[in-house]
């Protein structure tokens, strides 16, 4: 199984990096806008539509306000199997850090979804630190 994982040293206090990852509904408005070009809510799902045209069902697995951590499973998509937690930890002077875990199978797939990983951190640092 790959695992991938991506942090993020941000520019902004962790109740607020959290507000905006917590926020299971609203990842494409709130955490990566244009990277997520579409979220439907279905049945409890997110039916996420990214950049190029890939969509994923995300179903939350948790979400820990307490521990600034979310777990969510793509449900339908490419991958066999693929779970992914968030979490923010604070940093100290209003600052935070972001990790961002992905458990993938096949393996072959790690390569473009690291590459997608890359490309979405960088919107996400942008959006969350303004």
């Amino acid at each position: 199984m790959a695992t991938l994982r991506r942090e993020l040293s941000l520019d902004s206090p962790a109740d607020r990096v959290w507000s905006a990852v917590g926020d299971f509904s609203q990842v494409h408005a709130r955490v990566a806008p244009g990277f997520l070009t579409a979220l439907e809510m279905d049945k409890g799902d997110r039916v996420v539509t990214f950049f190029n045209g890939m969509v994923a069902r995300e179903r939350l697995v948790t979400s820990d306000d307490e521990a600034h951590r979310l777990v969510y499973a793509v449900v339908e998509g490419r991958a066999s199997h693929y779970n992914a937690s968030v979490q923010v930890f604070p940093e100290g002077d209003g600052r935070s850090r972001l990790v961002w875990t992905i458990d993938l199978l096949p393996n072959e797939l790690a390569p473009a979804i690291g590459g997608m990983m890359d490309q979405a951190t960088g919107v996400m640092k942008k959006t969350l630190e303004a």
